[in-house]
């Protein structure tokens, strides 16, 4: 038997998805293979892992990477064919990733020079050719840059040279590289990437086609997407004891069911009816009792949710944790699960009369409507809340609030309206009314509740699907359509999600410690 150490002749080339560590290193390697070019900024390979981490790739050779490619999921029949390089990645941010899209669209691949020739690009590609077929992709599609380009330009266009170059007759090192990969060309496209000086800013537009590609009745045949809300506008009026306010409550999410809405959307803290009952004048003293009721409250909530089959926004209520107070929004799905959402943003009146403390995580919630958020009254007045939950795919934003007079009930309803058009989303808002003379700091209430839309042609003309009636219980129920949504942030009179300046400016949240 030989005696042979073969460890000492192993040479280990590993392809694997990248990680937040590899990401000095990358810039690094850019540098080399690209040294005349944009470098990637640490917020975009943050932002390609967070949006879809499966569709980036590196190979690593002896512990050192030597390549990477780097990829998204579009539905390419809503962008123009002659799109350019930041249109069709977000600027290289990817938030238009599409999960339910058809193509794997490549944004860049990478060799590092000492390599080539060693199938380095030849593996990434395969990779991503593995990756469509998993995902039952319909195609891959690709920009290539033509670098040898400049070296022709004063004989040929840039037609001519593509040809050249797919009789044989030149050497392209990406053109060449991308035909013999089993790519087709489809177009070329002017200014592609700005600051591709060697290809004079053209680009051959190129499509790979998933053989095994199974066609399947998704997004193609959707033409609506509605979902239904029914927002009641809560009455807060004396009562004697917590089956009162469960009756109540049940009323509003029997009703909600029958009209077959997807959502019923209840006010802020209007768990504080409960106060009515309970003897204590004193409100740092009394919310603490109103605590007591909290597992009363998820258990009612969570029944009524499978019971009437409706995904349940539950207001929000005042909760005792490790001796502190917070104000939490839960949201109870129909299928039984619970979610909840603390209050960021501390009113000075909450701080001065019950010692409220403010949460710190945003959160996005996955429903069988899509992505949601939850932003309590006073939160929906920080536009970064807003634009922080709409880029973790948000489209539905509910604002459960509770103000006692107009001036409070416009701030929380001319900032949803903003918050509408500036993020492109939906927004909801569901208040109380009515009054409880006998608990202390809740005797008044003033609401108009509603439900607003971006400002465009496809929606109603105000903006508005549907309000109540002011100062009065009574629900609004009304119809919002998430493919028109989808829709407009593509082609829309404006875009403001796809027209960001994020080469100027740019709204993330910090990490937590």
């Amino acid at each position: 038997m030989s005696d042979i150490d073969l460890s000492k002749f192993e040479k280990k080339m590993i392809l694997r998805n990248i990680a937040r560590e590899d990401f000095e290193e990358l810039i690094a390697l850019q540098t080399i293979c690209f040294p005349n070019m944009d470098l990637w900024k640490l917020d975009q390979l943050a932002s390609h892992l967070r949006y879809f981490s499966e569709g980036q790739f590196c190979v690593e050779f002896e512990g050192k990477i030597i390549g990477s490619c780097s990829s998204l999921i579009v539905d390419f029949n809503e962008y123009n064919a002659q799109h350019t390089w930041n249109e069709i990645t977000d600027y290289g941010y990817i938030r238009n990733h599409d999960r339910e899209g058809f193509n794997l669209y490549g944004m860049e691949v990478m060799v590092h020079p000492d390599y080539r020739r060693m199938k380095i690009g030849r593996r990434l590609y395969e990779a991503r050719k593995k990756l469509a077929q998993e995902l039952n992709l319909k195609s891959i599609i690709i920009g290539g840059r033509i670098p040898n380009y400049h070296l022709y330009a004063d004989n040929m266009s840039p037609r001519q040279y593509v040809e050249e170059v797919m009789a044989h007759n030149i050497y392209d090192p990406v053109l060449t590289f991308q035909l013999m990969n089993g790519f087709t060309v489809k177009r070329i496209n002017t200014h592609y990437l700005d600051d591709d000086k060697q290809s004079l800013q053209y680009a051959t537009l190129m499509e790979w086609n998933n053989v095994d590609y199974w066609p399947q009745t998704r997004k193609q045949f959707k033409t609506s997407f509605p979902v239904r809300v029914c927002v009641i506008q809560y009455m807060m009026k004396k009562i004697d004891r917590f089956d009162d306010f469960a009756q109540q409550c049940e009323y509003y999410v029997d009703v909600a069911s029958n009209y077959g809405s997807d959502f019923a959307v209840f006010p802020e803290i209007f768990t504080m009816q409960l106060l009515s009952f309970l003897d204590e004048k004193t409100p740092s003293v009394a919310v603490r009792k109103l605590t007591e009721y909290t597992e009363d409250y998820l258990h009612l909530f969570t029944n009524l949710a499978v019971k009437y089959n409706v995904n349940i926004v539950g207001g929000s209520h005042f909760v005792e944790e490790d001796h502190h107070i917070y104000n939490i929004a839960y949201l109870f799905r129909r299928d039984g699960t619970i979610e909840r959402q603390y209050k960021i943003h501390i009113t000075p009146n909450e701080t001065k009369w019950w010692g409220v403390q403010p949460g710190d995580d945003i959160r996005v919630f996955e429903t069988d409507c899509g992505k949601i958020a939850i932003l309590v009254c006073y939160d929906i007045e920080f536009p970064e809340l807003s634009r922080i939950v709409t880029q973790k795919g948000a489209n539905i934003i509910f604002t459960p609030f509770n103000t006692e007079d107009r001036q409070g009930y416009l701030r929380v309803r001319t900032c949803s309206q903003a918050r509408a058009i500036e993020n492109q989303v939906y927004t909801v808002i569901s208040g109380t009314v009515g009054n409880l003379s006998d608990v202390e700091n809740m005797d008044i209430q003033y609401a108009q509740s509603g439900i607003f839309t971006p400002s465009d042609y496809s929606f109603p003309r105000d903006g508005i699907v549907g309000m109540c009636s002011e100062n009065i219980e009574t629900i609004v129920v009304g119809d919002i359509d998430l493919e028109l949504l989808r829709r407009t942030r593509k082609s829309g009179s404006v875009t403001q999600l796809r027209d960001r300046r994020l080469d100027l400016y740019e709204v993330k949240l910090k990490p937590q410690t």
